[in-house]
């Protein structure tokens, strides 16, 4: 997806009153204010009582399911080849993660931008934490050390022995 795309989708969201945080490598870009990569997919998170509304919108677009983990995780596409890769939770009174995906209430308190807009995202703190404790890809190392060293964050210890001496 596209920067253009993702602000598109993100705007309308927010004049239909549906809140998303920006998350996965599009989260990451937006952290460091600048697209670092092309990205296939846009991820959100989402409260579950949102998600059937934006299904709805983006079903009417073409979008379908193309996989699902389960009903707090899965993927829509379209025939273009956009995906949105929903990470739905439930909250309590007092804004705690009680169900689905187990973000940390303050994950959700982060802001960065795409193309100059702000936009709601996962913290650097918790996008670092979240890029561990799986087989992890080149654009795993790129995205955490890109955040570490823009942050000023001490790498994970997964990812220590592939940080440049210098």
């Amino acid at each position: 997806m596209t920067s253009i795309e993702v602000i598109d989708l993100y705007n309308h969201l927010n004049i239909l009153g549906i809140k998303i945080w920006i998350d996965g490598g599009w989260g990451v870009d937006a952290l460091l204010g600048k697209q670092t990569r092309p990205h296939e997919d846009l991820d959100i998170a989402i409260q579950q009582k949102d998600v059937p509304k934006l299904c709805e919108l983006l079903e009417a677009e073409g979008y379908k399911e193309v996989k699902r983990d389960n009903q707090w995780n899965f993927v829509l596409g379209d025939p273009t080849g956009r995906k949105v890769d929903l990470h739905a939770f439930a909250l309590d009174g007092q804004g705690n993660v009680v169900e689905g995906i187990p973000y940390p209430s303050a994950s959700l308190a982060g802001t960065g931008s795409i193309d100059g807009q702000n936009v709601r995202c996962i913290t650097a703190e918790y996008q670092v934490k979240f890029h561990s404790g799986y087989s992890l890809r080149e654009k795993d190392f790129k995205d955490v050390s890109a955040l570490c060293d823009h942050f000023g964050m001490d790498y994970p210890e997964e990812y220590r022995h592939l940080k440049k001496q210098g």
